[in-house]
């Protein structure tokens, strides 16, 4: 083996790990297959009107990211939460917040608003 064949085959292996994901970064590829994974999100919009929710009983599929935006339609503040998908985000009176939940597994999650819990229930099915 002469000294050229030991330096490509040492070099080899190392300048090919880089070269894929260099030419994705140079040809604008990453940041397309980022906004592709996005476009496929589902949308869901929950209104908290005089601290109750509208739909209070959403549907969305299974094994999907939603993002879920809580419109607050009431004057005062309320906190968005449920234990079972992991959200808890305060919602300012006359103020819209959006998170992103999920993929979720078939079945159904609660989710109320602490500030007014005994009118601010809600159940998500999932299907």
């Amino acid at each position: 083996m002469n000294a050229s064949t030991r330096t490509t085959r040492r070099h080899f292996p190392i300048a090919s790990m880089f070269m894929l994901p260099a030419a994705a970064v140079t040809l604008g590829l990453l940041p397309s297959m980022v906004t592709t994974a996005r476009a496929a999100d589902q949308e869901l919009t929950i209104t908290i009107k005089d601290h109750k929710f509208e739909p209070a009983d959403p549907t969305i599929p299974a094994g999907v990211r939603v993002k879920l935006t809580v419109v607050n339609a009431d004057k005062t503040a309320e906190e968005f939460e449920s234990h079972d998908f992991h959200v808890e985000k305060i919602v300012g009176g006359g103020k819209t917040v959006s998170v992103y939940i999920g993929p979720l597994d078939a079945g159904t999650y609660k989710f109320f608003g602490e500030r007014h819990e005994k009118t601010a229930q809600g159940i998500l099915t999932v299907k």
